[in-house]
């Protein structure tokens, strides 16, 4: 993770991030992958070749994600050592964004701008529990689209956290090795209570 210095790129807010957002469909569901798989917990590949399998993969993801009703999704959550993720998520105003990152890197406020939201957090890889993690309320993040061009996002709220927990996850991170060892068994008890909800080839 880097924190927002003065070399970082200008803010994008969360109009200007919707405009940017455009999401491939057609892709096809596929079951999730789990804490504890290799995959989950190493640096992801960068992404270099940004073509018609890259576009294919990122509509296998947004399949996936709606389908798990989630608002972001790692390739490595459904076993693709890649670093992209996708999201459709709401900021603190109720905002729906949208989009499409491939090697992402990103930027939170320091100092006396940094202000800590500890809502719960949840990973359709670890699917049924949820617990607080303390994050910064406001992320950056910036990287490639699916044509390789520059993009950026930036937001509050829901969609602070989830920039975050996804830029983690390309970077090898789930969000339980946040969390201190108390909240970490809560959150392993809740989803060993629902594990029965959740088959291994959910949702596809």
């Amino acid at each position: 993770m880097v924190g927002m210095t003065s070399a970082s790129p200008d803010p994008v807010d969360a109009d200007s991030a919707l405009e940017q957002g455009v999401l491939p469909s057609g892709g096809t569901v596929r079951p999730i992958t789990r804490w504890g798989e290799p995959v989950m917990h190493r640096v992801q590949e960068p992404v270099t070749d940004f073509d018609e399998d890259l576009r294919a993969l990122a509509a296998d993801m947004v399949a996936t994600m709606y389908a798990a009703d989630g608002v972001g999704l790692a390739a490595c959550q459904i076993g693709v050592d890649r670093s992209i993720f996708v999201f459709d998520c709401p900021d603190e105003h109720g905002t729906m964004v949208q989009g499409v990152i491939c090697n992402p890197v990103v930027y939170l406020p320091e100092g006396k701008d940094r202000r800590l939201d500890d809502d719960d957090e949840g990973c359709l890889s670890f699917p049924g529990a949820f617990v607080p993690c303390a994050r910064p309320d406001y992320a950056e993040v910036t990287g490639q689209g699916l044509d390789g061009s520059a993009v950026r996002y930036a937001g509050t709220g829901l969609l602070a956290r989830c920039l975050q927990h996804e830029t983690d996850h390309c970077h090898g991170t789930v969000f339980g090795d946040r969390l201190p060892r108390r909240s970490y068994k809560k959150l392993a008890k809740q989803q060993e209570a629902t594990a029965s909800d959740f088959p291994t080839d959910w949702p596809a």
